[in-house]
Order: C-alpha cells, then sequence, then structure tokens
C-alpha cells in the first residue's frame, strides 16, 4: 500500500508562525507511527517519539527535539478537519482498486468517549468501508443537530463507487440516498424497516403474494455455531407504491436466517427486508447482505477492541474527529500489510518492537 504521508503534505498549518517549534509533517508521522504501534492519547505520542527519537532522527528533522503531548494536541485540536480527511480521500483513491460489484458498506459509529458531563452531544462518524479490499474510504463527521440522513449523501459525493454496491442499513432508506448513489452510477442494497411509511408492510405483502424470482441458500459453520441463510429475490414491483420514486428499484429481497447455537442449545431465527437496484441474482445478493456487516465486523469491533475508540475522551476543538481519522489511517495500513500473519493487534506489537517492520508499513 502507497504511504500516506505525501498525501498530506499540502495541509495547512494552524499555528502561526512564532509557535513553529516542530515541523507539522513531523508532528503527523509521529502521530500515525505511534498509533500503529499502540498509542491511544497524546501522551502515549509523545512517550512514543521519546523513546524511538534516535530512530526517528535518520529521516525527520526535528529540530526542536520530540514535539510535548500539548503541542500534538494543540495541533490536532485546530488542524482543519475536511482538509485532512480531503488528503485522506485522495490517499485511499490512490490505493483502492474497486471492482464491479464490489461492496461498499456505509455505517455510522458514535464516539461515546466524547459526551461531555451533562451533555447530549456526542461525535458520530460516518464511514464507507469496501469489503474486499479491506479499508476505509472515506469518513464525515454528522453534524450535531443532524443525522446520518444527511450524512451519507454528502460522504457519497466525495467518494468514488461506479460499479459498486453500495450497501446500507435502515436509516439510509431515503429516496434522496438511493438517488445519490444511482448518480454515482453505482447500485444500491438498502434494508428496510417501518422508518419509510407503509414500504415495509408493501415488502411483506409482495412477498406474501408473489412468486420469488430467484432463491439462493448457504450454511456456515463455526464458533459452535451453525448458520443458515435463505436469500429469496422478487422483481415484480407491482405492489409497491409509488415505486417510481424509488430511483432504478429492481428487486426486493428476503433474507431468512436460521443460527443454532451449540453452546445455548437454542435456535435463533431472523427475517431482514430490503430494496435494491440490482436485478434479481439471489447468489450475488445474498453475498452482498452478508459482506455489509465487514463494516461492523472489521472496522467498528477493530476500532473499539484493537484501537479502545469508545473510551477516547478527545473533545477540544477537532482532536475527536481528527484523532478518529489518524485511527482510520493506521487500521488501513495495518489490514493491507500482509507479510505478518498474524491479526491487528500482532501487528502493532510487531511494529512497535521491530523499527524496519513499522517502517516497512509506514513505506510500502
Amino acid at each position: 500500500m502507497t504511504s500516506p504521508l505525501p498525501f498530506f503534505s499540502e495541509l495547512t498549518d494552524p499555528r502561526v508562525d512564532r509557535t513553529k517549534a516542530h515541523m507539522l509533517g513531523d508532528i503527523l508521522f509521529i502521530a500515525i507511527a505511534s498509533v500503529i504501534c499502540g498509542a491511544e492519547s497524546w501522551n502515549d505520542m509523545e512517550n512514543f517519539g521519546k523513546a524511538k527519537e534516535g530512530w526517528l532522527r535518520t529521516f525527520l528533522r526535528l529540530p526542536e527535539g520530540i514535539p510535548s503531548h500539548d503541542t500534538f494536541n494543540r495541533v490536532f485540536s485546530a488542524l482543519n478537519p475536511e482538509e485532512l480527511e480531503s488528503s485522506f480521500l485522495s490517499w485511499t483513491r490512490s490505493v483502492a482498486e474497486l471492482t464491479d460489484n464490489e461492496v461498499v458498506s456505509i455505517d455510522g459509529k458514535s464516539m461515546r468517549g466524547t459526551r461531555e458531563h451533562g451533555s447530549k452531544s456526542i461525535v458520530h462518524m460516518v464511514s464507507a468501508w469496501a469489503s474486499a479490499n479491506h479499508i476505509v474510504l472515506g469518513q464525515l463527521k454528522v453534524d450535531e443537530k443532524s443525522n446520518e440522513i444527511t450524512a451519507i449523501p454528502k460522504l457519497l459525493d466525495l467518494l468514488v463507487v461506479k460499479g459498486c454496491i453500495v450497501t446500507i442499513d435502515a436509516m439510509g432508506c431515503q429516496k434522496d440516498i438511493v438517488s445519490a448513489i444511482v448518480e454515482k452510477e453505482a447500485n444500491y442494497l438498502i434494508a428496510v424497516k417501518g422508518n419509510q411509511g407503509s414500504l415495509q408492510e408493501q415488502v411483506k405483502d409482495s412477498f406474501r403474494f408473489l412468486p420469488a424470482v430467484s432463491v439462493s441458500e448457504d450454511t456456515d459453520c463455526g464458533h459452535g455455531r451453525v448458520e443458515t441463510r435463505r436469500c429469496s429475490v422478487i422483481s415484480d414491483l407491482s405492489l409497491i407504491e409509488h415505486r417510481e420514486e424509488w430511483k432504478n428499484l429492481s428487486s426486493l429481497i428476503k433474507i431468512e436466517t436460521e443460527r443454532y447455537d451449540k453452546c445455548r442449545q437454542a435456535t435463533l431465527k431472523e427475517t431482514r427486508l430490503y430494496i435494491s437496484s440490482l436485478e434479481a441474482d439471489a447468489d450475488l445478493i445474498n453475498r452482498s447482505v452478508r459482506s455489509h456487516w465487514g463494516v461492523e465486523n472489521s472496522l467498528h469491533w477493530v476500532l473499539d477492541v484493537a484501537f479502545n475508540e469508545d473510551h477516547s475522551r478527545k473533545r477540544a476543538g477537532n482532536a475527536a474527529q481528527n484523532f478518529s481519522l489518524i485511527n482510520r489511517i493506521a487500521l488501513n495500513l495495518l489490514k493491507n500489510e500482509k507479510s505478518a500473519k498474524v491479526g491487528v493487534r500482532g501487528k502493532r506489537l510487531k511494529a512497535g518492537w521491530d523499527n524496519d517492520y513499522l517502517l516497512k508499513i509506514l513505506t510500502d
């Protein structure tokens, strides 16, 4: 994976000249490198820099030594998050080779530690995850007085998803979002619940009274569970009112899941409904629905467990938003380093111990 560092070279330094004791590029490099190695705070970044100062001086200038934790805090609180995210997008576009029918999952995540005492406000980020590439393509902060419905079209506007299948949970079941996906020359596969008037009941009625034209079933075993998923697809939209308002709507989908848990000796059943611009190909749709959960399992879960993001209490200025982006840069680099056959946690430990491996992650 191409190093992200050159893509951040044009960032506007928010500091006044008299306070620029440390170079912005050095600060960014140490920040990204330290997070790869497990840093979760500004103090961690300073301690990492001091521990690795001799190594860092082989390729960084460090005119005033290692920046203090206060310097890291001030810089990342003041950096323009839109500029930082624009640079991030430029990098991901250069490394992500998206193919036709690749699933791009869009989902939101709250950073619970950013809630201040007595306040309801909390930083909420919406991310786009490429399932096959295992990288975050982009992210956008949800405005405090808004929600994901308004943030998703803005994020889509920044992405290049031509030929991909964009999957979103029921929050994204909105006509404007569907239109935005179609305008990007992509297909959509969106969950349906009760937030769109009678649409959910109309999809249910379609499966009661109309025949499925394509059916697919698969079974997975693992972790003490056996799960069977049956995907049924209907292309007859005659029972969907105002269907022309859902741009390029082509199919209705029902996913029936039966999961047997050996430990609990219990069987759980679930039915989920979807609308899509895809033609009636149950095999493709079944795989795509399953791929959507990669944004939860491979992104959000890893950020919470491996990066401890939910416990981050950074609140000053743009600190929470910008630190979350550094986490995603580190995750992209770690996920796509293939020489070490270990998980993200193992790679972070190895990077902290082995300078050559850390440099390989950062520069290959």
